[in-house]
């Protein structure tokens, strides 16, 4: 594999940088803390809803871009992904690691309209035969492991192994829209790639219709190693609930027994389900639908449908309140006992194993699997906390081996041309739009950290450190810099999520717990 390249020379045009002085809030020789006044600066943080960042590491706020200022990023030019005119186009070194690759010629037919399936279209007038197919399916259990979840633009195949190396046991890639992948889109088709090192795979489908979750199927038991399929009912993005798909299916049932009845004839691998609590805080749709699934599963035989992933959120609250794992209890407790109980996995706020031990004594009745979403973006290293249950004060320097995995792991994925580079660039960017939000374990008066909590501004105990702490997109760019070479002078980077969504301001499509 080629290296990546070299940082600009030195006669090259400075990158514009940023001199911000932080300045600690109380320097040495301050006073010392009464506990009276430890515990009012601790209530009043708690309130404002910051982390208990110890008093020594606090530090002023420093200046921010006015939204003018934020708002011109977007007419700056970005790094360009084309080739060279000397590089030539092939598979990167790591392509031979991944499977579900599919055929060029499998592609062309499908971009041409030429590929033959067994699922009738729903316009055809076809009378859709909703009669139950018993297969034997190879059992998938998430009893007792640590699932992370799909997560949308950063859930890429680089971060998977990352969580893989930390003790993930399943991973499941980004959401993909049927639509797109039985027309043939190779960028859809990307996200369905899976490592070698991922022992237990699953991908997450968005489909609004019976047809297009049967032929979708057909593909995946065709083309694909997957492990499981999972239903996507609960992606909140307005333009995906317009069209039937996401969030909004838990308001169709019948819609959606087509489409597990479609997708279940089809595959040979179990098929999973996420949806969330509801459309809104009231009704809550959940326990009824589980209900449902609960039949439809038991018709289909066991192995069909494992378990049902289920979001301690409703669709309009997204992230302004705290998961409600007392209902996901509820949701696992309401099942009909005449049959087989369908095993409920909870979702939402986990951040440490502390977190976990909570939700666990929360709903007892819930299948013994830890889901991961933000909690992985902001700590990758939390499946081994679950495991070992502790609290790791992980340096600044461990945290920049990890970066360094993922940059290589992006290399072998995208490819070490320019246009590999820029695409590692811009997805280790847009995870460090998360990971910044990190407070490590030594600065904190009380543990453990919520996810909840904004961490205040704070100086850390080293320079690499207090970098990486930073919210400004600049240094993210920085970091970047360290372990691809200097970016183009012009480059800038908008995340595509805004990392803030501490409360009331969710990622634009997320469905992460």
């Amino acid at each position: 594999m080629s290296e990546p390249p070299a940082p600009a020379p030195a006669a090259a045009a400075a990158m514009p940088t940023r001199t911000v002085t932080l300045t600690k809030q109380f320097p040495a020789g301050a006073p010392a803390e009464t506990d009276e006044e430890k515990a009012k600066r601790l209530s009043e943080l708690k309130a404002r809803s910051m982390q208990p960042v110890k008093r020594d590491f606090i530090c002023k706020a420093p200046p921010k871009d006015s939204g003018s200022q934020r708002g011109q990023n977007k007419k700056r030019p970005i790094e360009k992904m084309e080739p060279k005119k000397d590089e030539i186009l092939r598979d990167p070194p790591g392509a031979k690691d991944e499977t579900s690759r599919i055929p060029f010629a499998a592609m062309l037919a499908l971009r041409k309209r030429e590929r033959p399936f067994l699922t009738p279209r729903s316009t055809d007038n076809t009378t859709f035969d909703l009669q139950p197919v018993v297969k034997e399916r190879k059992p998938v259990s998430f009893d007792g492991k640590i699932y992370v979840a799909p997560l949308t633009t950063v859930g890429n195949l680089p971060f998977r192994r990352i969580l893989t190396k930390f003790g993930a046991d399943i991973t499941c890639g980004e959401m993909a829209l049927a639509q797109s992948l039985i027309d043939g889109q190779s960028s859809e088709w990307a996200l369905l790639r899976r490592h070698k090192d991922e022992k237990c795979f699953g991908v997450q489908i968005s489909a609004a219709h019976g047809d297009q979750m049967g032929r979708v199927c057909e593909l995946i038991d065709e083309h694909c190693d997957v492990d499981f399929v999972d239903l996507n009912m609960g992606c909140p993005i307005e333009l995906v609930c317009r069209k039937g798909g996401g969030a909004a299916l838990q308001k169709r049932r019948k819609k959606v027994q087509e489409i597990v009845f479609h997708g279940l004839r089809r595959l040979n691998c179990p098929l999973t389900i996420k949806m969330r609590t509801g459309w809104d805080e009231t009704p809550k749709l959940a326990h009824t639908m589980a209900g449902y699934i609960q039949h439809w599963a038991n018709q289909h035989g066991p192995s069909s449908v494992p378990c049902v992933f289920v979001h301690g959120r409703s669709r309009t609250a997204r992230y302004t309140k705290a998961a409600n794992w007392s209902y996901i209890n509820m949701v696992a407790k309401c099942q009909d006992e005449s049959i087989p109980a369908l095993p409920i996995v909870g979702n939402g706020d986990v951040f440490s194993w502390r977190d976990y031990a909570e939700k666990r004594e929360l709903a007892p009745a819930t299948c013994d699997c830890a889901m991961l979403a933000r909690g992985a973006l902001i700590k990758p290293w939390l499946p081994t906390e679950l495991k070992e249950k502790r609290d790791w004060d992980i340096s600044s320097s461990e945290r920049l081996d990890i970066l360094r995995d993922f940059c290589k792991f992006g290399l072998d994925h995208w490819g070490s041309d320019s246009r590999g580079v820029a695409r590692t660039r811009r997805f280790l960017l847009e995870w460090l739009s998360f990971l910044h939000r990190y407070t490590p374990v030594g600065l904190l008066e009380v543990l453990p950290q919520r996810i909840q909590e904004r961490p205040p501004p704070f100086i850390g105990r080293n320079d690499l450190e207090t970098l990486m702490a930073s919210d400004d997109s600049r240094d993210w760019v920085k970091i970047s810099d360290l372990l691809l070479g200097k970016a183009d002078d012009a480059y800038d980077f908008v995340p595509k999520h805004r990392s803030n969504a501490y409360a009331s301001s969710a990622p634009a499509g997320s469905d992460w717990g």
